[in-house]
């Protein structure tokens, strides 16, 4: 029995990195086989997306909220940007419409990611000036008019882990979705993501408050939003009511102290191919 649960297990994650509208027929069938709290919870494949997926599956995805990550290329306004999946040659841009209510700027670096979730719409700008009162040039959006865009909610950074590691205060305060493989669990609610060994940075910290929510395997590959903070062992416990037992809590106190440590609000799989 836990033969079959584990190959459905992995037969999930190896359909993840497929067409988002294969996911969709399949993941009613296969999710309920899942053993890990983290996969029933979170691994919903429709909502975790590439922006390839976004462009080629519009229809199916029309009116639902998706969870993107991927580099922005252009910015058109104050509250309009596109995204590109630049690992597939020749992807389309995807316009995305900041509904969020907060600013955003986009990073400096063309190669830094960013991550966008919010319901996939056909672009008609009359109809997304009046929802969302924005005053939009109709000359900037001609070649975007009944074509795919995201209305994001919300809009994060999304830098590697060894980019936070390496230089902590571009981030500390900031909301962060971060994607890695899990690399050395300490309990329950506790994690490393690798860091890209090219990057020379540090293995990230990461905590689930206020409790965690399923389970994470090692070598697994997640996405994680929350904010970066620096390690301060009483503060996290006295806010987060972590429990750590002493021996753990003077391991990652020697290792992490004033070091980032990432809080996390949500961890679920990745959509980024392996």
């Amino acid at each position: 029995m836990m033969n079959r649960i584990n190959q459905n297990s992995s037969f999930v994650q190896k359909l993840w990195s497929r067409k988002g509208a294969v996911a969709l027929a399949l993941s009613a069938v296969l999710l309920p086989a899942c053993t890990n709290n983290l996969e029933r919870q979170a691994a919903v494949p429709e909502t975790n997306v590439t922006a390839e997926e976004v462009a080629d599956n519009t229809n199916q995805l029309i009116g639902k909220t998706v969870t993107v990550r991927s580099q922005p290329v252009k910015k058109l306004s104050e509250s309009t940007f596109t995204i590109n999946d630049k690992q597939f040659f020749g992807a389309e841009s995807i316009l995305v419409v900041n509904a969020s209510g907060k600013p955003f700027v986009l990073p400096t670096d063309a190669n830094t990611p960013i991550q966008v979730t919010g319901p996939v719409s056909k672009f008609v700008i009359a109809d997304i000036e009046r929802q969302y009162k924005l005053n939009l040039d109709p000359n900037l959006y001609r070649e975007y008019e009944s074509k795919p865009a995201i209305i994001a909610q919300s809009i994060a950074l999304a830098p590697k882990p060894g980019e936070i590691t390496t230089n902590p205060s571009l981030y500390y305060g900031k909301t962060l979705a971060v994607t890695g493989e899990v690399e050395d669990i300490r309990d329950a609610s506790s994690f490393t993501l690798d860091e890209d060994k090219l990057l020379g940075g540090q293995d990230l910290l990461v905590i689930r408050a206020p409790s965690p929510q399923g389970t994470v395997t090692e070598g697994e590959k997640v996405a994680v939003t929350g904010v970066l903070r620096p390690f301060v062992v009483a503060e996290l416990e006295r806010e987060y009511n972590l429990k750590w037992d002493l021996t753990l809590q003077k391991k990652l106190e020697a290792e992490y102290s004033n070091k980032p440590v990432l809080v996390a609000t949500e961890v679920y799989p990745s959509a980024i191919p392996q």
